[in-house]
């Protein structure tokens, strides 16, 4: 019988153990778990995640701390599928660092947030300003610290395919890498997709950009007290939008050029 092989990976104070013997399922581990972050030997610390692979008759069923989680058909899934299973598993269990549902840049040395809802366009426009010259931070969730610094979320980018199914591709597919130090907060631009729409956007206050961080954060995040101060801290030094746009190429062409100008 294969023995199970496999490796920790530290992120965001957590630590995450993967394990599978089947080699499809490490190939995808190996490709997809925040490929830009160290790996170590899976059984040096006791983890915080325990994540387990296992395939029968080409499903892969993702256990979590011994628990199923999802199951995934086909190799053609299995990227997709862990990366959610990790996002849900870790986001929970980040304690330094406050997640927003936002994409987010990298962009004159600081940082460039697009709160929104899943499925609401973040990582179409993320890839359209990272083929413009931005460093990537995430496509799903911006990490925010104490001190109201922007850090990253370094899983591969999920392009949604004409079938409206989402893929992993890596940042490099793109001429760019993930930025991999804590940014100030520049500018927070809350857009709304519209086929019809004309490029605009409208300042904000930064109570109103503060409002967008919060509506987008997960729920159980929200309820904490302190959050408001430090999302607070870091909209301070942002300058905030809201406002339309159509097409992700001109959109994110706009955004680069409004900022420039602004500057």
């Amino acid at each position: 019988m294969p023995r199970n092989q496999g490796f920790a990976v530290r992120a965001f104070g957590c630590t995450l153990a993967f394990s599978t013997s089947c080699p499809a399922a490490r190939q995808a581990l190996d490709q997809w778990i925040f490929p830009s972050l160290p790996r170590s030997d899976s059984s040096s610390d006791a983890p915080d995640v325990s994540i387990h692979i296992e395939n029968a008759a080409g499903e892969f069923a993702l256990h979590v701390d011994g628990s199923r989680a999802a199951v995934a058909v086909g190799e053609d899934t299995l990227g997709l599928n862990l990366i959610r299973v990790v996002d849900e598993a870790l986001i929970s269990r980040i304690s330094t660092l406050w997640a927003v549902h936002a994409g987010a840049v990298a962009w004159r040395g600081r940082a460039l947030l697009l709160p929104g809802i899943t499925h609401s366009g973040k990582s179409s426009l993320v890839i359209e300003l990272l083929r413009q010259g931005a460093s990537y931070l995430s496509d799903e969730y911006a990490l925010i610290d104490s001190e109201g610094l922007i850090h990253g979320y370094p899983r591969p980018v999920l392009v949604r395919t004409g079938q409206a199914q989402q893929i992993p591709v890596l940042p490099e597919t793109f001429g760019t890498v993930a930025a991999n130090t804590p940014l100030p907060m520049g500018w927070i631009m809350a857009l709304q997709y519209s086929s019809e729409a004309d490029w605009k956007l409208t300042a904000l206050s930064q109570s109103e950009g503060l409002m967008a961080l919060l509506q987008n954060t997960p729920h159980a995040l929200a309820e904490m007290p302190q959050i408001t101060g430090i999302f607070g801290r870091a909209v301070g030094r942002a300058r905030c939008y809201a406002g339309y746009r159509n097409d992700a190429t001109e959109a994110a062409i706009e955004i680069l050029r409004f900022i420039d100008r602004m500057n």
